[in-house]
């Protein structure tokens, strides 16, 4: 088992460190995927090449070779791109694979039902986006909708203070990762600093309706190996409906569940 863990430790290095020599082609086809995963629509070929910076010609050609292996659709008659089932097909097998997807969702299906929100687990991507990986879904009507993929930025939101507060950053580059977020009701810089000393010294962040207003959202990191805080369980709902005796029993929940699944791959 010690022998597996180190191995296992040692592919998340080499991972985080990246290729020698990446692949041109393959990051434009894993570029290419990425945009049309966050487009609300279909996208045509100079758009694409357009927002990722690449010659029309070129972008055409991997779009043609992804829709050959099923991982894009082409509407001929719109002239468009976008994800293919494909797609699906990869995440299912990775997601029925993953320990820590099959150990998070029971754990969330709980949370979820004990507290009316929504519950999900996240991990950080090489694109400093966090993923949902799981999810079990509040029976109320939520003003956000999450599904298994969605993305946000790493730093947005309660899993943002954590993550911050797990980094060795200096005051500017805090400053300068803040000033890239987009919030609806937006923090002053030094209260987002302030949650995030909260958030080291708690092990767990609260966002009270600044990434979206009225949604409360608490988050708590997941240890790994190497100490990165690369994956965390979060609860989103309803601020009008969680007090604050509601919000620190939901907050220690998470904590433990945070516990309860630390080093699962």
């Amino acid at each position: 088992m010690k022998m597996m863990a180190d191995n296992t430790h040692m592919a998340r290095q080499d991972a985080q460190k990246g290729p020698a020599k990446p692949v041109t082609a393959v990051s434009r086809a894993a570029g290419i995927l990425r945009h049309l995963g966050r487009s609300q629509e279909p996208m045509g070929v100079n758009r694409i090449a357009r927002d990722l910076d690449l010659i029309p010609s070129t972008a055409l050609h991997i779009l043609r070779t992804l829709a050959h292996e099923g991982l894009v659709v082409f509407d001929p008659n719109a002239k468009r791109y976008s994800l293919g089932v494909g797609i699906l097909g990869i995440a299912r097998n990775m997601l029925s694979r993953s320990g820590f997807v099959q150990a998070a969702q029971g754990h969330l299906e709980s949370i979820a039902a004990d507290f009316d929100v929504t519950a999900v687990a996240v991990e950080l991507d090489s694109q400093d986006h966090m993923v949902v990986a799981a999810l079990a879904r509040s029976r109320l009507d939520l003003s956000i909708h999450v599904n298994i993929g969605s993305q946000f930025p790493a730093l947005i939101s309660a899993t943002g203070r954590c993550i911050a507060a797990q980094n060795n950053w200096d005051r500017a580059e805090l400053a300068r990762r803040f000033g890239e977020l987009r919030w609806q009701n937006p923090p002053a810089f030094e209260t987002w600093l302030d949650e995030i000393a909260a958030a080291r010294r708690d092990g767990y962040a609260m966002d009270d309706g600044n990434y979206i207003r009225g949604i409360i959202v608490l988050a708590a990191p997941i240890g790994l190996p190497a100490g990165t805080p690369s994956r965390a369980v979060v609860a989103v709902g309803l601020a009008a409906q969680l007090d604050d005796a509601l919000r620190r029993e939901l907050a220690q929940r998470l904590r433990t569940t945070a516990d309860n699944l630390t080093d699962l791959s």
